[in-house]
């Protein structure tokens, strides 16, 4: 990834999977943030990744899949040593086990 590839936002909004991240920011406006998210898009213009970064590490990390049909399949949750991973039903939910 270069610099070019990610988005950049201050926060999201909403509990569901993907994040809908909110308020973007240009890469000018990073230097005064201590807390920020990252994001990547698919070919398809879906979120593909978020890191939370703060102080400039990596805190919190989603990976997202999807199906053909857009809806999304898998989540992969990273927070320090802990993954998660989380698979979808066709509405994008997560199926509890």
């Amino acid at each position: 990834m270069t610099e070019a590839d990610y988005k950049y936002f201050l926060t999201y909004s909403g509990v569901r999977m993907p994040l809908k991240l909110v308020e973007p920011l240009e890469a000018t406006e990073l230097g005064n943030r201590n807390t920020y998210f990252r994001v990547t898009h698919d070919p398809a213009g879906r979120v593909a990744t978020v890191e939370k970064l703060v102080y400039g590490e990596v805190e919190l990390s989603h990976q997202y899949a999807y199906r053909d049909d857009g809806s999304l399949a898998h989540a992969r949750i990273e927070l320090g040593d802990e993954v998660t991973e989380v698979d979808c039903d066709e509405t994008g939910a997560p199926i509890r086990s």
